[in-house]
């Protein structure tokens, strides 16, 4: 197989890794959720004391739960679904006995966050938004109908039916989202002056709704006192997700009515402080594993194992380089105890093993809050962090990259060259291309990151023990010498310069991936200016490296030069099968069997499971033969993809 087919295998991988979700899917199941909000905060305009007191607003009610049932009906089949339906159902027996408006907005609240737990569905901004441009958005389309400050319509505006709302209503607002603001503003309401304003780019829609959401809210001093102080609060607000989908009345009913008055005024102002996990908590990791333990009680091992999968992928991996910079030996702990459970619902281990490994591991998540907490990070960690990030992602693409500059120069094969560099730079255009696609335009999952990190290992891998035995097998002189006799008579081949490329496209292609997803994590700190003088720091520390070994290998012997950059290749090519194997098993794609003896060096691609062991003694045993094979006398490799 060519290169060229091997990287399309590769890229096409990846694209599938992304989420899949079918658009009309996700379209039903927010606009379930939008009603279920709209009923859940309007319903009390229409029934009060088991009478009707708005016939309109009951009318509407009845169409919003009706449609909520329908929709919910035709989502694709899950274990949960038959429960939603069942709840839909009981929501509109309610609503037709004309409930207490309490228990209605329970029952609509509940069975929307049943929901969005069963359906997952991208329903937070990508990114904390731009407060300010929020409340300039907000001057210029919104105060005219809704007042400047939110306190309602004046002259005209007020007499029309229904009357826009006032934001700053306090009783109104502690009912309301800011994803339910967010849908209301990009969907516009029917029969009503509220216009849909889906035109407005996503960021912008986001800012307007935390803005308008936050009219509400003044105490944002003591929110963020509360804020900072207290574990227990941020671990109720792990994420924007959570944010933008709780309502005010949901917060009160866990720390109070002032206190939960003065967070919401805090972080809907400021909502960086919510941004992927800054404020400490791994609380849907948590709840991932609670739900694992419940389905597996239930006997329902292949949901068990789906959940626990989550609650790593997307529970803990996210944050996972940000712990590493400040306690490394903690996130492996907790690497180890969550893939440990995975792997005791495969063996089938009893409930009560099953109930201990939880509560071990949910005792290690704790320990990591704590790591993770705003108080805990420190300039010296974030730098450190940042520089060892880079320099062990960039060195592992680096010492390949010189080796091909390396063996040009002494083939003194410079025109091709370019392709090389050419290759690299490439990888490095794509790595920027990558970041700004998934900070901006796509969703990468957890899986899907595991996913193409492991494929392209794994290539990678396959591509340097190509290349390492072909370079042992010129480590003979009078090979080396038929060589250059048989390549003097011209350029290199047209195919061997583009598979120069593509050898230093996947290799720095690959590391420039992983470097992006904990620089992502990292950067969600704020601390820009550390974090990038972290990265420079490294990135001159790789260019003197570079300088250094280029320098080496003008006065190695040649066969020298080859021996030792065959060895070096050989070695990177059993880290990179060991680190692909190890991606797929954190995906969920390759089983585990764990060998508790073998100790976990992530930088060596060794990892403590029998599947990432065998592979690189697989990899080993072909290096050897492959070696010894190309090594013999008067033997002649065929150059790579020529």
């Amino acid at each position: 197989m060519s290169l060229r087919r091997l990287l399309i295998l590769w890229l096409s991988i990846f694209c599938l890794a992304a989420p899949a979700r079918a658009a009309a899917t996700d379209q039903d199941v927010q606009t379930s959720w939008r009603l279920l909000d709209y009923i859940a905060v309007d319903y009390r305009e229409a029934v009060r004391g088991g009478r009707i007191i708005n016939p309109m607003e009951y009318e509407e009610m009845v169409e919003f739960s009706a449609t909520v049932s329908t929709k919910l009906a035709a989502l694709p089949d899950k274990s949960a679904k038959a429960s939603l339906v069942g709840g839909a159902s009981r929501l509109e027996r309610a609503i037709a006995l004309k409930a207490e408006p309490a228990a209605i907005a329970a029952q609509a609240k509940a069975l929307a966050g049943r929901l969005l737990a069963a359906y997952p569905v991208p329903l937070a901004p990508t990114r904390a938004p731009d407060i300010e441009r929020g409340a300039a958005l907000y001057a210029e389309n919104c105060a005219s109908c809704h007042g400047g400050k939110g306190e309602g319509p004046a002259g005209q505006f007020a007499k029309l039916d229904p009357a826009p709302i006032a934001f700053a209503d306090r009783e109104r607002a502690r009912e309301r989202s800011v994803f339910g603001l967010y849908q209301v503003i990009t969907q516009g309401l029917e029969d009503t002056a509220m216009q849909s304003f889906a035109a407005l780019p996503e960021e912008d829609r986001w800012a307007l709704a935390f803005h308008a959401g936050s009219l509400a809210y003044r105490d944002a001093a003591e929110g963020e006192r509360i804020w900072r102080a207290d574990p227990a609060v941020r671990a109720l607000v792990p994420d924007l997700a959570a944010l933008v989908a709780l309502t005010p009345a949901e917060l009160e009913s866990k720390i109070g009515q002032e206190r939960a008055a003065a967070v919401v005024a805090y972080l809907r102002a400021n909502p960086q402080a919510a941004v992927m996990g800054e404020g400490g908590s791994l609380q849907l990791a948590r709840t991932r594993l609670r739900e694992s333990m419940d389905a597996y009680a239930g006997g329902d091992r292949a949901e068990a194992n789906r959940l626990a999968l989550s609650a790593y992928l997307d529970g803990f991996e996210p944050v996972e380089a940000v712990l590493q910079t400040r306690d490394g030996g903690l996130m492996l702990r907790v690497e180890q105890a969550m893939a440990g459970f995975r792997q005791a619902i495969l063996r089938g281990e009893s409930l009560d093993e099953m109930r201990d490994r939880l509560t071990a591991t949910e005792a290690l998540l704790g320990e990591a809050e704590s790591a993770l907490a705003p108080e805990a990070e420190s300039d010296v960690a974030t730098f450190l962090g940042a520089f060892a990030i880079l320099l062990r992602e960039g060195l592992e693409a680096l010492l390949v990259v010189i080796a091909m500059i390396a063996f040009l120069r002494k083939s003194e094969r410079t025109e091709a060259l370019p392709y090389v560099h050419g290759g690299w730079v490439a990888a490095l255009l794509a790595g920027i291309a990558t970041w700004f696609a998934a900070t901006y335009a796509i969703s990468i999952s957890g899986q899907g990151r595991e996913l193409a990190e492991g494929v392209g290992g794994i290539i990678a891998a396959l591509v340097l023990l190509w290349v390492g035995v072909w370079m042992h097998g010129k480590a003979q002189a009078d090979e080396w010498r038929r060589y250059i006799a048989e390549k003097m008579q011209g350029a290199l081949s047209r195919g061997s310069a583009w598979f120069l490329f593509g050898l230093a496209f996947l290799v720095v292609y690959r590391e420039a991936f992983e470097t992006i997803l904990f620089y992502a994590a990292l950067w969600t700190s704020g601390n820009g200016g550390t974090i990038m003088a972290g990265g420079l720091a490294a990135v001159a520390l790789l260019g003197v490296i570079a300088w250094v070994m280029l320098r080496l290998s003008k006065t190695l012997p040649i066969t020298q030069f080859f021996r030792y950059s065959a060895l070096l290749i050989a070695i990177l090519a059993v880290v990179l099968i060991g680190k692909g194997i190890g991606a797929l098993q954190e995906a969920g794609m390759v089983s585990i069997t764990s060998l508790p003896a073998i100790p976990r060096i992530t930088s060596l691609g060794l990892f403590p499971t029998l599947e990432s062991v065998g592979a690189q003694l697989v990899m080993i045993a072909a290096l050897l033969v492959g070696f010894r094979s190309a090594g013999r006398p008067h033997s002649v490799a065929p150059a790579p993809a020529e």
